[in-house]
């Protein structure tokens, strides 16, 4: 007999029968996901080892934003970068450039460089490190040839080392000089009604302008002018040489803003050798390396080729220091890691030497403070320590340099900066506007100095006060670095006053002993040390990316670490030692 069941009986059956295939629908998309991740998260986080062949060509894409030292800082933008639609803004190691440079010249299966496209985001100093390393790389005999829809006007500098520059038949080059600006906030502040509070020692101590004023000073406008000619004359008497156009017609040219000009234009006034379009460098590239079957291998796939690490007792520590110094947290220099990985060299028996790669426009004063006296443990210690400037060694970043064994800079490291300031906001006018009073007692004279500071403005004597303790913080950056480069004091003072200077400069000041890179460096610390045969040790070590992403996943560590660095950022003392950083351009 065939029974026919009611809705009563059929209902629970349906219900689970739809959850079944609710669970089945979910686990399949759940293990597709894993399988995709998983494919991911393979290619992210492989150790793969590039295996070099014959007929190989560097191809150095010139995209991106260089940084001192190449690390996995971000694994979920670089995962997301992999992912469909995914818009990652790659970041290279300046470190990596130079090596892979180094080893294409060595490698015998490396034919030569490619330098594809012209947006690459990189700084005056480490452009001319990269640009040397190519003219280093030429003497090898092998070939370095550009190609890009577009060059900037830093690119162009790069480039133009190459034996050919080509350029899309519809692209243009950067060529218009260099111009510097930044904002200034003074009248926005006003409207909000809150006044910035500044004190601070030295003429040039710029850094606090867009606080106070609505243009530069004449003293910024000086110094700026300054060190932006110097960086141009570098640039175009590079250029000069090796493309055989004079300095004064370089000079002609960007006045005529090459930018906009006709393409045919670039051609006739040598600035590059060609106009063609991207596919027919392959015909170029087959006829430079001899062969139809050469290889190109990426930025990646160079840093992934395996270089044989030297073996010895006697170790020269490369320590890298970039950012903006803080105390206990940032992206920059913090104080409190640096201090641990300075404790590290310290701690290794086979480090004889240290090169202090420091790439910064300054900071806290008191974390400046503290690096500066980490690195006198180490001179303690017995061993020498070395400076090479990056891009800046300017303010904190000079007042941790100051105390080393010698000095390099490159001729358009932007150094110096021997001053400091102190920024105290006053919210009294935004408080009067939305209608907030505050009163309160306290058992001694100052005891609400502090808060009255910042919610009424400061009195006259507590001006005087903080003025005072910002001129003492004047006195010790100039006494260290007095000690430091073995001058008077009083010498120290003239160059100081917050004064930003060139690599080039600062030689003839006394402020750096030679100008040189990272290698020149690490050749006069060996010396130093006494010792031909030597390894190097890099720090901090690489973040390890797994560990870096899982961190990031975290949702309530990382809500605790923003407001771990808020409450920091409100506690840490307000006297600063900072260089004024202008968008070049």
């Amino acid at each position: 007999m065939i029974r026919v069941k009611s809705s009563e009986e059929r209902g629970p059956r349906k219900k689970n029968r739809g959850c079944l295939w609710t669970i089945i629908v979910c686990v399949a998309l759940y293990a597709g996901a894993c399988i995709f991740m998983g494919t991911m998260m393979g290619d992210l986080f492989s150790s793969s080892t590039t295996k070099l062949t014959e007929n190989s060509v560097y191809c150095l894409d010139m995209k991106g934003n260089v940084i001192e030292q190449g690390q996995t800082s971000d694994p979920f933008s670089t995962l997301m970068g992999q992912m469909p639609y995914g818009n990652q803004e790659e970041t290279k190691g300046l470190n990596d450039i130079l090596s892979n440079i180094r080893l294409a010249k060595k490698s015998d299966k490396i034919k030569g460089i490619y330098l594809k496209g012209g947006a690459l985001g990189v700084e005056p100093a480490s452009a001319k490190a990269i640009r040397d390393a190519l003219m280093d790389f030429k003497e090898s005999g092998k070939f370095i040839v550009a190609y890009a829809e577009v060059y900037s006007q830093i690119n162009y500098y790069i480039v133009s080392v190459a034996d050919a520059i080509y350029l899309s038949p519809v692209g243009s080059i950067g060529w218009h000089g260099l111009g510097g600006n930044r904002g200034y906030y003074k009248r926005i502040l006003d409207k909000l009604g809150i006044e910035v509070q500044v004190l601070k020692v030295g003429t040039f101590k710029s850094a606090v302008e867009p606080f106070i004023r609505t243009s530069m000073s004449d003293a910024d406008r000086q110094q700026t002018e300054i060190y932006l000619h110097g960086i141009w004359d570098n640039m175009t008497s590079a250029v000069s040489a090796s493309r055989g156009i004079s300095v004064a017609k370089l000079n002609e040219l960007a006045d005529r803003m090459m930018d906009v000009m006709p393409e045919n234009q670039y051609v006739t006034n040598g600035m590059i050798d060609k106009l063609i379009y991207r596919q027919y460098m392959d015909t170029v590239l087959k006829e430079l390396t001899g062969t139809e079957d050469y290889k190109l291998l990426s930025h990646s796939k160079m840093n992934g080729v395996k270089r044989k690490d030297k073996k010895s007792d006697n170790t020269i520590a490369v320590v890298y220091a970039a950012g903006e110094i803080t105390d206990h947290s940032g992206d920059g220099i913090v104080a409190d890691d640096m201090l641990k990985t300075l404790k590290k060299v310290i701690k290794d028996d086979d480090v004889k030497a240290m090169v202090f790669r420091v790439n910064s426009p300054g900071g806290s004063a008191n974390a400046s403070e503290e690096i500066w006296n980490a690195v006198k443990l180490i001179q303690a210690k017995g061993i020498p320590v070395v400076v090479s400037m990056g891009d800046y060694a300017a303010s904190g970043g000079y007042y941790i340099s100051s105390e080393a064994d010698y000095i390099y800079a490159e001729p358009t490291t932007l150094t110096g900066s021997i001053g400091i300031f102190g920024l105290i906001p006053n919210y009294g006018g935004l408080l009067d506007k939305v209608g907030f009073d505050i009163d309160g007692v306290g058992t001694n004279k100052h005891s609400l100095m502090q808060s009255n500071m910042v919610m009424k403005g400061m009195s006259d004597e507590e001006r005087a006060m903080m003025q005072r303790m910002v001129e003492r913080g004047y006195e010790l950056f100039t006494r260290r670095c007095a000690e430091g480069r073995h001058m008077p004091q009083d010498e120290i003072k003239k160059i100081g006053e917050g004064r930003v200077w060139l690599g080039q400069d600062a030689l003839k000041l006394g402020l750096v002993d030679e100008l040189g890179n990272i290698d020149n460096a690490i050749e006069k610390a060996a010396e130093l040390a006494g010792i031909d045969d030597y390894a190097l040790s890099y720090y901090p070590k690489a973040k390890d990316p797994l560990e870096e992403l899982l961190k990031m996943l975290d949702n309530s560590s990382e809500e605790e670490r923003m407001i771990a660095k808020l409450k920091n950022l409100l506690k840490q003392p307000r006297i600063m030692m900072l260089a004024p950083v202008v968008d070049i351009h």
